[in-house]
């Protein structure tokens, strides 16, 4: 079964770019720009080395700051894309951040430029298709991601199809962020949130009430706590972006047993199965998917359903959605 499951055809909606790159990659990137990373980034094993969510967020800043150029964006972009469609998956949506690499010193072009070269070439050497959801950055404030949402509707590229919002949830209320949101939207922009993650469904009611047209939810799983949240995600259609192995690594559930995905997917709510950054928590949408059929029983049939589920909701414009709902559809399950 296994087997089975790499093969099949997986979409992913939810990936920090910044965060997807691998130890290898950055050791390659720092050396080629001349940076010394600092000792006790990594473990003895190679992995990157943290113990709590200040301690990741640290060692996630230093891997991001290796980034200075052009160059360094296609490369991680093309490595991310390439992981991903050696496990099967056909479509990615990533976040990326103008905020960060204007605090390298990099443009938007560049950082623009570097992205959209790393998905040609993975797609022309995997068949994978890459998109771009460009995020504000919440605990920076509603000023900043004012200026995040006019850059994206100024300099307009066909790989961007969204605007986003990561960053600490504890800050601000939505409310303060309707004028950024607003721009993606009467630009043409569907728009996801960060919320319902570190904080509790206060937050998902926060976003959906208060800024216009939210059709995806990052995270989302403490939505869970609340049966009336639940049914309104349902009945207004809107997606969760769900990081089980994300979830698990930063301690929002003890174990497995825990978490809410099956009880997420019982409501009739769209998800899909995400790797949030992928080496940071020893996973990947493969392993996501694998996680699916170990720790949660899903069958073949109901991980086909969650990459039909989550290409449908994805923001791939109609065509390009279109054509690969109808190579998920036609996947055999025998």
């Amino acid at each position: 079964m296994y087997q089975k499951i790499r093969q099949i055809p997986k979409v992913e909606l939810h990936s920090h770019l910044e965060g997807t790159i691998q130890p290898s990659l950055v050791k390659q990137i720092a050396k080629r720009n001349n940076i010394k990373l600092r000792d006790g980034l990594f473990t003895p094993q190679g992995d990157f080395a943290w113990d709590d969510f200040v301690t990741f967020l640290q060692a996630y800043d230093e891997v991001s700051s290796c980034l200075q150029y052009s160059k360094d964006y296609r490369d991680i972009t093309y490595d991310y894309l390439k992981s991903c469609a050696l496990e099967g998956t056909i479509y990615a949506e990533t976040f990326i951040s103008p905020d960060h690499a204007a605090e390298m010193g990099m443009s938007y072009e560049d950082v623009l430029s570097g992205c959209a070269q790393g998905i040609d070439d993975a797609e022309r050497e995997f068949g994978i298709i890459g998109r771009i959801i460009v995020t504000c950055v919440r605990h920076l404030g509603p000023q900043q991601a004012v200026r995040i949402a006019q850059l994206m509707v100024d300099e307009p590229h066909p790989y961007i199809v969204g605007f986003g919002m990561g960053g600490d949830e504890s800050q601000y209320v939505a409310s303060d962020f309707t004028p950024a949101f607003q721009i993606a939207i009467d630009a043409g922009y569907p728009c996801t949130v960060h919320a319902g993650e570190v904080c509790g469904s206060e937050s998902v009611w926060d976003v959906i009430n208060h800024l216009p047209m939210i059709s995806r939810i990052g995270h989302g799983v403490r939505s869970a706590e609340d049966d009336e949240l639940i049914k309104t995600l349902a009945n207004r259609k809107i997606s969760l972006e769900i990081c089980p192995g994300s979830n698990l690594a930063l301690a929002l559930y003890p174990d497995w047993k825990s978490h809410p995905l099956n009880h997420i997917l019982e409501a009739g709510i769209s998800v899909s199965l995400n790797s949030d950054d992928p080496p940071f928590f020893n996973t990947s949408v493969g392993k996501e998917y694998q996680n699916g059929a170990e720790h949660f029983n899903l069958d073949l049939k109901q991980l086909l359903y969650i990459s039909r589920m989550a290409m449908e909701s994805s923001f791939a414009d109609t065509k390009t959605k279109s054509h690969l709902v109808k190579q998920i559809n036609e996947w055999s399950i025998d």
